[in-house]
């Protein structure tokens, strides 16, 4: 029998999980409040491959601005060009230049990457070992027991030669969809009306799309970067995606309904026969090889709460997942490693109870404002995905949305400002409901071009920039006034609403409308 050692560890936070939310979190903390005595324990023995490699502009602005890694990400990892999308037959058998294209001419202005997990991972560990936090792997946490009212989080750990105990101040569940907090707490809440599925792998030898097809498939994006692009093959019900990882590396997968991602196409070689039926994505993947394979069968889920005054939290997978088509996922992250870098500030500063309590409901509160209004973009929708005309109705409001009320405020840091949340609270429900009349509208549209079977009717040679309708991303991030983040919305959603009334009248050129007021688009009452 192997000897194990005992170690008995009282640290200020203890975070569960070692993969990207935790291991950021642990950088910020040390950033942030060094003094702190901070361990991180994964069950894992070395880092290893994981899907969520696109970041996307608030996640980007976090890695950058909060953690210090703008130099790291440049060298070690690929800089981002957009999200690219492509539209196709129903038959799927178009060629990748014939297809309908929505995407980048060049580099965004505001900057994103495409990260290898693994290696971002193994990379902070060792920073954070340099920076003084404590890091076990090849542990199992075990035997949680979560204080109350002032008390010690205390939790059990084990591996190979180690076994011990901790006590904590603080515990941070950052350990992905096993999380033992939304065990112990009854805090998952499953998401039925979204039942997506997932397939996934990594392969090499994948073809360069910025040599792909003729020359004038080339010189439409300008020569810009396709391969950097996050890109999307959309269908009705599913997509495929293709990210470029260093190395010669491709990650590819399949997100769709459980009809599309069935239990067959979650196995190797259904995932392989699935991408064969698609004429573009098989002529990239023609003398590709598959690394490894990974799959689930439900994505989406919630949680009750994400932050408690008992002084723990949840941190990325460990709290909730919306969806990855605009890839959110480390965009949440950001948040909530922000918030709980402050409430940690807050208590280590001796804030008074109630202020502090106050605070705690008040993040929580708009992190469940915030993943329901993000599940509102993907909730019933996956139907519309296939046609280029519907979905540039989509993406363009998603986009304008995205920048001008979750981006701008990010980059302000007016997510940590407590009258900016409060406000925007007050106008939660109003909000939601714009987003559901919205997503009302789309459906109503999908049924009109079907029933006149036209819904593939744009989804061939065509090419759009994704932000012609967004002109003004490059104000994203300095000082604005309320009155002009309300006039930009207003101005958006009477942009779509008046297209898609367009699309749903079938007319050949746009028609004028009166502009609604921005309160009659937040009321039940549909706007077609």
């Amino acid at each position: 029998m192997v000897a194990r050692r005992m170690e008995r560890l009282t640290l200020d936070v203890a975070i569960l999980g070692g993969g990207l939310a935790g291991s950021l979190l642990a950088r910020q903390l040390r950033r942030t409040l060094s003094q702190l005595r901070v361990g991180v324990f994964e069950k894992a023995s070395e880092s290893s491959y994981k899907v969520g490699e696109s970041t996307v502009e608030i996640a980007s602005n976090y890695l950058i601005r909060r953690l210090g890694l703008s130099a790291y990400l440049y060298d070690r990892h690929l800089p981002k060009n957009g999200l690219r999308f492509f539209f196709d037959t129903p038959a799927k058998d178009a060629a990748l230049h014939e297809m309908t294209e929505l995407g980048t001419v060049a580099l965004p202005f505001h900057p994103s990457f495409q990260v290898n997990r693994a290696r971002l991972e193994r990379d902070l560990w060792e920073r954070n070992r340099a920076d003084g936090v404590r890091l076990w792997t090849n542990v199992r946490a075990h035997d949680l027991d979560l204080g109350s009212d002032g008390a010690q989080h205390r939790f059990a750990f084990s591996g190979d030669g180690i076994a011990g105990s901790c006590e904590s101040r603080w515990l941070v569940d950052a350990a992905g969809r096993a999380s033992m907090v939304a065990r112990v707490k009854g805090l998952r809440v499953p998401e039925p009306e979204h039942a997506i599925a997932a397939v996934w792998g990594r392969f090499t030898g994948v073809r360069d799309l910025d040599e792909f097809g003729p020359e004038s498939f080339r010189a439409r994006v300008r020569h810009s970067s396709r391969m950097l692009s996050t890109v999307h093959f959309c269908y009705p019900g599913y997509w495929i995606w293709f990210i470029p990882l260093k190395e010669g590396v491709t990650s590819v997968g399949v997100v769709g309904d459980r009809e599309c991602v069935d239990a067959v196409c979650r196995t190797k070689a259904g995932f392989v026969d699935f991408l064969q039926r698609h004429r573009a994505v098989a002529s990239l993947l023609d003398v590709a090889e598959m690394l490894d394979v990974g799959s689930y069968a439900q994505l989406a889920y919630s949680t009750t709460r994400f932050f408690s005054a008992d002084r723990w939290g949840l941190s990325g997978e460990a709290a909730a997942f919306t969806d990855p088509f605009y890839s959110p996922g480390s965009d949440f992250i950001a948040l909530e490693n922000d918030f709980l870098t402050d409430l940690i500030r807050r208590d280590v500063a001796g804030e008074n109870a109630t202020a502090f309590g106050e605070r705690v409901e008040l993040y929580d509160e708009f992190m469940r404002f915030r993943h329901e209004a993000t599940m509102l973009l993907y909730r019933g929708l996956y139907s519309t995905l296939g046609s280029y005309e519907l979905y540039r109705l989509k993406w363009d409001l998603d986009i304008a949305c995205y920048y001008n009320l979750w981006v701008a405020p990010y980059m302000l840091d007016q997510h940590l400002d407590a009258d900016y949340l409060r406000a925007q609270l007050r106008e939660k429900t109003f909000i939601l409901q714009a987003l559901r009349n919205f997503a009302d509208l789309f459906r109503k549209v999908e049924s009109r071009l079907r029933e006149r079977d036209q819904l593939h009717r744009g989804n061939l040679g065509r090419f759009a920039a994704p932000l012609d309708h967004v002109p003004y991303f490059d104000e994203v991030g300095t000082p604005r006034t309320r009155q002009a983040v309300l006039a930009r919305t207003a101005e958006a959603f009477n942009l779509i609403r008046g297209r898609a009334l367009d699309l749903l009248d079938d007319l050949p050129e746009p028609t004028v409308r009166t502009p609604l007021p921005l309160t009659a688009f937040m009321t039940s009452r549909p706007l077609a």
